[in-house]
């Protein structure tokens, strides 16, 4: 295909992976954000396999490990001590691992990756509106912009451009959400696990290691506690001190790591929505990222999706000649993935955050022996590896991906998880 002109709304993670990858392919790329400042949003992320695949194809995977924490196993249980989840990425192959990561680390690595950000992003630009044929776009100060052959719309989960290719969709806001901050790991004894600890579903603790990022040479976790988004306000006026008796009677350890915590302003808040556009493309606007197929973080795919996504779209506008049938192409080779991955989201969150007491009784009995059982360990370790494809395939990693995952750990990294594991 042709150079286009493309306009990308949003500069978050799936934003800033399509410019780098479409502008290497020649197109004469775009970029709205609105905030003045562009940065990142979030404490940490978990890169599974399939978005480090994509950040190997990019060139980028030897940035990527410098600064994350390799992450070989998942592991939750209650707070007397009762395992309820424990996976291992060696299960699918013993190289493999995921990678913690500030998004902070994520960003910068993106951000210095697309050279032509200093004249083709735009800062404090909210796009507010398309024209039905998707060439230009309108900005909240009411300009408009383009023509363009293409328009993106990587405006997150809140997307405005998303009621311009779909109206009809899902979209609903979940009633949980989080609190979260990052903290020195220090001698944090489990530096290579996501570790969680469970009250119920009505109370949850999370510890991932997220490395470090370029201004910033001190490892770090990433800390959540889950909590209703009616709560937030409420959290708020209880108070640190009370809060903090609360973090260290469900699991000490934690609780030791928040002691340089002045008030409640360090944690930030996050919320979630579950959307299912019943179509990702119309005329000549798309859908990326969190904008197609925002869900709950419990399965921790939203930034691998995002890669995934950018990476398609570059592939299948390399295939198709017109832009009509590279995002039917995008739209096919995407849609299969994603839909298995919203579906699990939807049912699993009620196991981890919710007031259903029962089911999460439920949960602690079966979920740990229903992974020990032939084909469920392996099912589980590709859902929670992104490799899930339809209910019962598979998506398959390249080879020389796999190996040079292993290779590219920089000196040191293996041995210093294998003595902690």
């Amino acid at each position: 295909m042709k150079p286009l002109q493309i306009a990308i709304a949003g500069y978050g993670t799936a934003g800033q992976a399509a410019a780098v990858l479409l502008s290497r392919d020649g197109h004469r790329v775009e970029v709205f954000e609105q905030t003045p400042r562009p940065g990142p949003v979030g404490a940490g992320l978990l890169l599974q396999p399939t978005g480090l695949q994509v950040l190997w194809q990019m060139g980028l995977l030897p940035q990527a490990l410098a600064h994350g924490a390799p992450v070989r196993r998942l592991y939750g249980e209650t707070p007397r001590g009762r395992a309820v989840m424990d996976m291992r990425y060696a299960g699918l192959d013993s190289r493999m691992f995921g990678l913690g990561m500030q998004r902070g680390a994520l960003f910068a690595l993106l951000a210095q990756a697309w050279t032509e950000a200093a004249e083709a992003l735009h800062q404090g630009v909210r796009i507010d509106a398309a024209e039905e044929e998707g060439r230009r776009i309108r900005d909240a100060d009411g300009r408009w912009h383009g023509p363009f052959d293409l328009v993106i719309a990587a405006d997150g989960s809140g997307s405005r451009l998303r009621q311009h290719v779909d109206p009809a969709g899902l979209d609903r806001v979940y009633p949980w959400g989080a609190l979260w901050c990052l903290l020195p790991r220090g001698d944090w004894p489990w530096a290579d696990e996501l570790r969680q600890r469970y009250v119920a579903a009505r109370k949850m603790i999370g510890m991932l290691p997220v490395g470090t990022r370029p201004d910033d040479a001190t490892p770090r976790l990433s800390f959540f506690w889950s909590l209703r988004t009616r709560d937030f306000d409420d959290w708020r006026t209880r108070g640190l001190p009370s809060w903090r008796e609360e973090v260290a009677r469900i699991w000490p350890e934690a609780d030791a790591r928040l002691d340089g915590m002045e008030d409640a302003t360090s944690l930030a808040r996050a919320g979630y929505r579950d959307t299912v556009p019943k179509r990702w493309h119309r005329e000549r606007l798309v859908l990326l990222g969190d904008a197609a197929h925002a869900m709950s973080p419990q399965l921790g795919q939203g930034v691998n999706m995002a890669l995934m996504d950018a990476l398609a779209l570059r592939d299948a506008l390399r295939v198709e000649s017109e832009v009509a049938g590279a995002l039917a192409r995008y739209e096919r080779a995407r849609r299969r993935h994603v839909a298995i991955y919203q579906f699990w989201s939807r049912w699993l969150t009620p196991l981890f955050q919710s007031e259903y007491d029962l089911i999460a009784k439920l949960r602690d009995i079966s979920f740990l022996p229903l992974g020990k059982l032939p084909g469920g360990r392996g099912h589980m370790l590709r859902v929670l590896s992104g490799t899930q494809l339809g209910m019962f395939g598979t998506l398959a990693l390249q080879a020389e991906f796999i190996d040079a995952l292993h290779a590219s750990l920089p000196p040191g990294i293996e041995k210093q998880t294998a003595q902690v594991g």
